[in-house]
């Protein structure tokens, strides 16, 4: 697979807060797929162990959501965790995992988020400009914004708000179990996030995709 090189990894914090700034305002919350047009989605996750990032990007077909490809990648980890500054720490292994693919999904959701971020270019977003393909942001934990509680059966959702503005939605994917929080990454919208998301979530919290990437990437499948 090809992408769009947009810059060096290589970077100070304070470089990447200002390319973030930068590449946020590329971002596009319209799509060019129809639902119905989505063939096959792409989970993506990065796990790290010694200092040793591996990511896993696994493509399945939707709506069956059977596996049709499966790379990996490793590198050190060199980049500090710093909240906010995720693809700095992921994003170099995360290019060496894509460019091994053999199939292009129609969709990447990620393991982390996309608008749901102070400067709205969470690690969904900022490689949505890499791949330009349609991303999606999915996080387990609450990161930023303020929402109400949505009702506890499977579907419902409330918005996340942040600064006056929506960045995403808080979604209950299984009865009585702690919801997600599902935001757009690049080219969708969020209604669109939301039921993908639903759609491809089957017995567990999260969905087929994602899991199966943890599950590669070194996690433990739940």
């Amino acid at each position: 697979m090809r992408l769009n090189t947009l810059h060096a990894w290589d970077v100070s914090p304070q470089t990447a807060i200002h390319l973030q700034t930068e590449l946020a305002s590329q971002l596009s919350q319209t799509s060019p797929l129809a639902l119905d047009a989505i063939h096959t989605v792409a989970g993506v996750d990065v796990g790290v162990k010694d200092n040793v990032s591996t990511a896993a990007v696994v493509i399945l077909t939707y709506p069956d959501l059977q596996v049709v490809e499966r790379v990996t990648a490793q590198r050190p980890t060199t980049f500090p965790y710093i909240p906010g500054l995720l693809t700095f720490r992921e994003g170099e292994v995360l290019v060496e995992a894509f460019t091994q693919l053999k199939h292009e999904a129609d969709v990447f959701l990620f393991d982390g988020m996309g608008r749901i971020h102070p400067r709205r270019i969470g690690i969904a977003a900022h490689m949505g400009l890499w791949l330009q393909k349609p991303t999606v942001g999915v996080g387990k934990t609450h990161f930023i914004g303020e929402y109400a509680d949505p009702a506890p059966e499977r579907g419902h959702t409330q918005p996340i708000t942040h600064k006056g503005e929506i960045i995403g939605a808080v979604v209950r994917s299984k009865t009585n179990v702690k919801p997600i929080y599902v935001s757009v990454g690049h080219l969708f919208s969020l209604e669109q996030s939301i039921e993908l998301v639903l759609n491809c979530t089957t017995k567990y919290r999260l969905p087929e995709p994602i899991r199966h990437a943890h599950q590669t990437a070194g996690g433990t499948i739940r």
